[in-house]
């Protein structure tokens, strides 16, 4: 007949206690030795850019604004990856920004780069409009856009 590992627990249980207190004490040792920062500073944010192109139907958009946009962008340091969005009239490009990277940096240098791409957007659709959304404050944002302001929205606002 073969002994297994729990009949020694069984036959001596006083050894049973005093393994399980062993463990319980090295586990509570590690746990109050383990240097922890309670909030660490993370920085997770992204950038939104929105064109609007009123009466261009999703392809245009796509071919006229969605792509010029994403490849300007895409050469700015700190980009992890882009997502965009064509729709009826309206262009959005998500740039997600690499973790810890400075999202005031990444705003200067896309509306940089949205300046000089604004040349090859079609004349009737509205200047890009920026936005940075973090991660941390996902409702709140910074907006940065041209001065230019259409006609449309002008008589809508009054």
């Amino acid at each position: 007949m073969r002994k297994s590992f729990t009949d020694i627990f069984i036959k001596h249980p006083v050894l049973a206690i005093v393994v399980n207190l062993v463990i319980v004490l090295m586990g509570w040792r590690a746990l109050t030795t383990l240097p922890v920062q309670q909030y660490p500073k993370i920085e997770s944010s992204s950038v939104v850019i929105t064109t609007v192109y009123f009466g261009a139907g999703a392809e245009t958009v796509r071919g006229f604004l969605t792509t010029p946009i994403e490849r300007s962008v895409s050469a700015i340091s700190g980009v992890d990856y882009i997502e965009s969005t064509s729709r009826a009239g309206v262009s959005t490009v998500t740039v997600h920004l690499k973790l810890n990277h400075s999202s005031t940096a990444a705003l200067a240098e896309v509306t940089a780069r949205l300046q000089q791409v604004r040349s090859e957007l079609p004349s009737e659709a509205e200047p890009p409009a920026v936005e940075v959304q973090r991660a941390d404050r996902p409702y709140a944002g910074s907006r940065a856009r041209s001065s230019r302001s259409s006609p449309r929205c002008r008589a809508s606002s009054a």
